[in-house]
């Protein structure tokens, strides 16, 4: 069960902003009795019962299909509202897609964003959503990065979310291995020669499946957690970083070798899709590198498997042992260029989702998120990757995201392609640091 005191012992997600260090007030939780707070009837859609078109373009393909089945809800019970859906991503680059539908003058009414990098560059079509029941019910300090100097709250944040390896416990079993004890670099590098020498045994390919055709796996996910601690875990001062120093680069390197050279193969073609359903819920693999969002991929491959057979640990860091990358990966905007009752209309299809008692159920049991909002204290977590997200937030061992501080367009273009170099082995880890380092400073 979602208890307050989770809220409230140490979920250090981004230290230097301080998130989430408290549930909040005490009293009622707006819009818990499904209705909106903006004086309509209830289901959001206003006395007038205007027909509205919402057009939505979000970054995180993992719960498009969920994600329109809670749409077709909110449109079953508002026949004036129809909602739109375009989820962009996996290999394709969700922000300059997003930017292009903007050139194109195909604006969306609601879409994600994701770090100061992008609302820097969207922060003309952010409207005030201020006056949101979400934005009062969003638990302390997740509004922190996307509130203006004069209190005006631009953006909503969609969930929490925690990743790292991603292990197949049958196989840990079956090889002796107790996952739980893995805590060092030397610990998982044993695991694995383990498993790899008993892959007939095991009845697998591989020990991992790494995705080397998608260059956020390495570029943001991995390389977190090894230049965190660079930026003092804070992604404002990432982004306010001139340059990169890759001073735990050493670290950084031998983790992604172990990845590729206990990898299906070929690594470079291997993408986000090929890992998750055709490797590792198919029992193929061991180990790969993701988070808890990837659950309802699992449970609609095997929900048996999903529920039964998967847990997950951290990415070995020296002195930081046994600690989860957990943040907030994107945050709502509402276009600002819609016209007003459109406006309107965004603003409470968001309070319903994250607040109405359908939408709370959907973001837990069908989303499979763990809630940045007050309200679902008495709820049960979805699934046993988000449960242990919780643990470790609860428990304050976490590392901040900084990724989302990278340079507009380092990691897809600079950083990634530079790691997929060295991977293929057109480029030495020497140059592809150095490389990388020069890009980081010519984007700032």
């Amino acid at each position: 069960m979602f208890k307050r005191n989770y809220f409230y012992k140490g979920l250090l997600l981004f230290s230097a902003a301080g998130l989430l260090a408290a549930c909040g007030n005490e009293g009622d939780i707006p819009g818990t009795d499904g209705g909106n707070g903006n004086g309509d009837d209830g289901n959001g859609n206003g006395a007038s019962g205007e027909d509205i078109s919402l057009t939505i373009m979000q970054g995180k393909v993992e719960f498009n299909s969920q994600f329109n089945d809670l749409a077709q809800m909110y449109m079953d019970e508002n026949p004036n509202i129809s909602i739109d859906i375009t989820s962009v991503g996996g290999g394709t680059d969700y922000f300059t897609q997003l930017t292009t539908r903007f050139s194109a003058g195909d604006e969306p009414d609601i879409f994600s964003v994701a770090g100061p990098n992008e609302f820097e560059q969207m922060a003309e079509y952010l409207s005030d959503l201020s006056d949101t029941e979400a934005a009062a019910a969003a638990l302390e300090g997740t509004l922190d990065d996307v509130t203006e100097d004069d209190g005006t709250v631009t953006a909503l944040p969609y969930n929490l979310e925690g990743y790292g390896f991603i292990y197949n416990k049958d196989v840990f079993e079956a090889a002796g291995i107790d996952a739980e004890e893995i805590s060092t670099y030397e610990d998982l590098e044993e695991a694995v020669q383990t498993i790899d020498g008993n892959l007939d045994e095991l009845d697998i390919q591989a020990v991992f499946a790494f995705p080397g055709a998608e260059a956020w796996v390495p570029g943001n996910h991995l390389s977190n957690v090894f230049l965190a601690h660079e930026f003092d875990e804070s992604v404002n001062e990432a982004y306010a970083a001139d340059t990169v120093t890759f001073e735990r680069g050493d670290e950084f390197q031998r983790m992604l070798d172990l990845q590729v050279d206990y990898s299906i193969e070929p690594v470079l073609s291997l993408d986000y899709s090929q890992q998750v359903e055709e490797y590792f819920s198919l029992g193929q693999v061991a180990i790969i590198q993701q988070g808890n969002w990837v659950y309802p991929t699992l449970e609609q491959m095997d929900p048996d498997f999903a529920e039964n057979s998967v847990g997950m640990i951290p990415i070995p860091l020296e002195g930081h042992e046994n600690h989860l990358p957990v943040g907030i990966p994107n945050y709502w905007g509402v276009n600002s260029n819609s016209d007003d009752a459109t406006v309107q209309a965004a603003k409470d299809f968001l309070d319903w989702m994250y607040l109405s008692d359908e939408g709370k159920d959907f973001v837990i049991n069908e989303f499979n998120f763990i809630p940045s909002y007050e309200g679902y204290e008495d709820m049960d977590i979805a699934d046993p990757l988000s449960q242990i997200v919780y643990d470790y937030s609860e428990r304050g061992e976490t590392i901040g995201w900084v990724f989302n501080g990278y340079p507009t367009g380092w990691t897809n273009n600079e950083f990634g392609p530079n790691i997929q170099a060295y991977i293929g082995g057109e480029m030495s880890w020497d140059e592809m640091i150095d490389n990388s380092i020069s890009a980081w400073e010519s984007l700032q």
